[in-house]
C-alpha cells in the first residue's frame, strides 16, 4: 500500500497480449492502442492460491478465509460495514489475457463468446463476488467466497443487499442445457 502517498491512479497501458494459453477454437482480437480511464485500486485481496491452475472455478467453490486489505487512506469508508452480513467485491484479474474474444473453457470444451461467460479473461479483468464478511480488524476485513490469486488487486466494496441483488428468475441457458 502507499501509506501517507497521494493515491495511485493506475492506467492500464495498452495491453500486451498476455499468451494465455489459447486453446484450438479461441480467438483473439487485436486490443485498442490506449484505454479509456484510469482506476484507483483500493486494497489487495490475499488468498491461499497463487497459480491460477489451483484457484477454485467460481467463488462458491471454496470456504477458505481470504484478507481484503485495505490502503489505509480508505480505511474510513469502512464505517459501518461491520454491520454487513455480505458484500460485492470487485477486482482486477491482473494475471488475466485481455485479448479473446472467443474462449473454449477446459471444463466445458465448448466455444463461447466471452461476455457469455464469467472468465477472467476479457477486455476489462473486472471480477465480482458476493463475500461474506466474517470481521474487520482495522483495514483489514476476513471474508469467505473468493476465486482470485493471492495480490489481486481491489477495485471496490459494496454492500450485498438481497432485496435488489438477488434475481432468483436468471437464466444462462447454455448453462442450463448442460444439466
Amino acid at each position: 500500500m502507499n501509506g501517507d502517498k497521494e493515491p495511485t491512479m493506475t492506467t492500464s497501458k495498452p495491453m500486451e497480449n498476455r499468451d494465455s494459453g489459447t486453446r484450438e477454437g479461441e480467438k483473439t482480437v487485436e486490443l485498442p492502442p490506449n484505454p479509456d480511464a484510469g482506476v484507483y485500486f483500493i486494497g489487495r485481496i490475499h488468498t491461499p492460491w497463487t497459480q491460477r491452475k489451483d484457484c477454485p472455478k467460481n467463488a462458491r467453490g471454496s470456504d477458505a478465509v481470504c484478507t481484503v486489505e485495505l490502503d489505509p487512506r480508505w480505511a474510513e469508508g469502512l464505517k459501518e460495514v461491520e454491520s454487513v452480513s455480505h458484500l460485492v467485491l470487485l477486482y482486477w484479474m491482473d494475471q488475466a489475457p485481455r485479448n479473446l474474444v472467443l474462449q473454449v473453457p477446459g471444463h466445458y470444451g465448448v466455444q463461447r463468446g466471452t461476455f457469455a461467460l464469467r472468465s477472467p479473461a476479457r477486455p476489462n479483468p473486472i471480477a465480482m463476488s458476493v463475500v461474506k464478511l466474517l470481521g474487520i480488524d482495522g483495514n483489514k476485513l476476513e471474508v469467505v467466497g473468493l476465486d482470485c490469486l493471492d495480490g489481486t488487486p481491489l477495485l471496490d466494496i459494496k454492500p450485498y443487499f438481497a432485496s435488489v441483488d438477488s434475481v432468483p428468475e436468471a437464466v444462462v441457458g447454455w448453462h442450463q442445457q448442460r444439466q
